[in-house]
């Protein structure tokens, strides 16, 4: 053994431990600076991403903490508990993946699997999900409405039991709004939503970014990207699609049909009016809906003019099934908006079961979740008559509080239209003295007549392009005669039930036909009413 050697045993034999050789302080500046290039990268990636600011600055302090802490300059160890309020699914994934790496990388979970858990699924293994990933996402938040009242709370309470029980892991709250994300922590009332401390953000996308995007996936010609920009620029903004599914959906329809979709024109208040005039019946209430339209009218050209009071536009709908409820509150929605009362051409159709939490003092914010949702358009609150306080009930109660509260405060960007049976109705509306008084029109569908039925049913048939023989004509309407005044009769939702029925009866009539007009008639054979109440 040479001298060398001896000394460093000797070294080792004393210390307990081998002295650190000079060529360890360059591995470890090398590893160092690998480490900056790897943080550089994912700051890069962090950049170019749709987060919004905050959101970017956040995700990089948690990429930066993980680092400290496994270079010993952070003492105590924090949960990342996240929230991705992100409907782009292709961003959700991209953090994912830079959150993944660089937790990895610097050792801050000890395993760097990843486990999505969905609440639509029936068994939901959350256990095992924590026991063997490091990474859990919970999913799909809508799905615990398909759950009943003991199922949710085991799935909270074990959701609950294994944050406390493997803090060394990461959970992320998938949810697609500020809204869901409300109604998770609503129903999870066993979980401390400030627990959830981190949230990432998706910027607030513009035309230029689903432009962007699609350009990626599809190749346009210079000319064709300014007509294209310009169909972005008119459907985006107000579509009811996620910007994930809008873009999917453009860049399908772009691949397809290999040339840029006609800008939609967008229709005039007469249009508007005739849409309500081609509507069978229900003369009251378009008579009401034109007198609406003078007073708004009026209430416009006179300005300042006029001392004219704040209008209260919230309604009444009353009706049996199938009068024309929800069909006339769209068209409500359409009227007010190109009158300019309301910023948005929107209607938010609810029911109780959407307002109305499970546990004392949830309901409040659950209600007030859906009342932001439809600021700026129209709430429509369907069956209402089930939200009437009876035996003392207090969810009701704070519900219908919540509500009238809010009718108050945003009338002028909100008008609320409860719906019912003419009878049942009466109780919700005496279940709190203030409804009433916030109501300022209340509208009757009455029932259809005989020939009315008759109308519809023809209507339905002449917009499909079929034809309708005399002998069938006279089948439906005697249909109708043996139903008409039934309980629980349908009326126009009875004929489009009567309607659908024939035409799988007429299909499977001439299924060995070729004759044009054979196939395009419906005949007394086909008319078909079987258990339809």
């Amino acid at each position: 053994m040479n001298q060398k050697d001896y000394f460093k045993d000797m070294y080792k034999d004393f210390f307990g431990i081998e002295e650190i050789p000079k060529i360890e302080v360059k591995e470890r500046e090398k590893i160092s600076k690998n480490k900056d290039e790897l943080m550089k990268e994912f700051y890069d990636k962090i950049n170019s991403s749709y987060l919004d600011e905050d959101s970017k600055q956040l995700l990089k302090q948690m990429i930066e903490y993980a680092r400290k802490y496994e270079e010993g300059l952070e003492k105590n160890y924090i949960p990342f508990r996240i929230i991705f309020e992100l409907q782009n699914k292709e961003l959700e994934q991209e953090i994912l993946e830079i959150l993944k790496n660089a937790i990895s990388c610097f050792h801050y979970i000890d395993k760097s699997n990843v486990q999505s858990l969905s609440l639509f699924s029936k068994n939901i293994e959350i256990e095992k999900g924590y026991e063997n990933h490091g990474i859990v996402i919970i999913k799909d938040i809508k799905g615990m409405e398909l759950k009943d009242t003991a199922d949710k709370k085991l799935l909270f309470h074990e959701l609950s039991s294994c944050l406390n029980q493997y803090p060394k892991r990461v959970t992320i709250l998938s949810v697609n709004s500020k809204d869901e994300k409300e109604y998770f922590f609503t129903e999870a009332f066993e979980i401390n939503e400030h627990s959830f401390s981190f949230v990432l953000k998706e910027k607030e996308m513009n035309s230029i970014d689903v432009l962007q995007k699609v350009l990626e996936s599809v190749v346009v010609s210079e000319e064709d990207q300014v007509k294209l920009l310009d169909y972005i620029n008119a459907t985006f903004k107000g579509s009811s699609l996620s910007f994930d599914d809008y873009k999917n959906h453009l860049i399908e329809v772009l691949s397809f049909q290999k040339k840029i979709p006609d800008v939609p024109k967008e229709k005039s208040l007469e249009e508007v009016f005739a849409s309500l005039n081609e509507l069978v019946g229900l003369k009251k209430v378009k008579q009401v809906l034109y007198e609406l339209a003078d007073m708004m009218k009026l209430k416009e050209k006179t300005k300042d003019q006029l001392n004219f009071s704040n209008v209260n536009l919230h309604m009444v709908f009353l009706g049996n099934p199938g009068t024309g409820k929800t069909t006339v509150a769209r068209l409500v929605a359409d009227i007010l908006h190109h009158l300019g009362y309301l910023k948005e051409n929107k209607l938010l159709e609810v029911s109780a079961k959407d307002l109305v939490a499970e546990y004392v003092g949830q309901t409040a914010p659950k209600t007030n979740a859906v009342v932001e949702r439809a600021l700026g358009g129209v709430l429509f609150v369907d069956e209402a008559y089930s939200l009437a306080v009876k035996d003392g009930n207090s969810y009701n109660a704070e519900a219908i509080a919540t509500l009238i509260q809010a009718m108050e405060n945003h009338r002028d960007e909100l008008v609320v239209i409860f719906a019912g049976y003419t009878k049942e109705m009466q109780d919700f509306l005496n279940s709190n003295s203030g409804i009433a008084s916030r109501i300022g029109y209340t509208l009757e569908f009455d029932d259809y007549s005989e020939d009315e039925l008759i109308e519809i049913f023809k209507g339905m048939i002449k917009k499909s392009g079929f034809l309708l023989s005399l002998d069938a004509e006279q089948k439906v309407r005697t249909i109708i005669q043996n139903n008409l005044g039934k309980p629980n009769f349908g009326n126009a939702r009875f004929i489009r039930n009567v309607y659908e029925k024939s035409v799988v009866k007429h299909a499977f009539n001439v299924k060995n036909k070729k004759r044009m007009d054979v196939l395009k008639t419906i005949t007394k054979d086909d008319i078909n009413a079987d258990n339809l109440i």
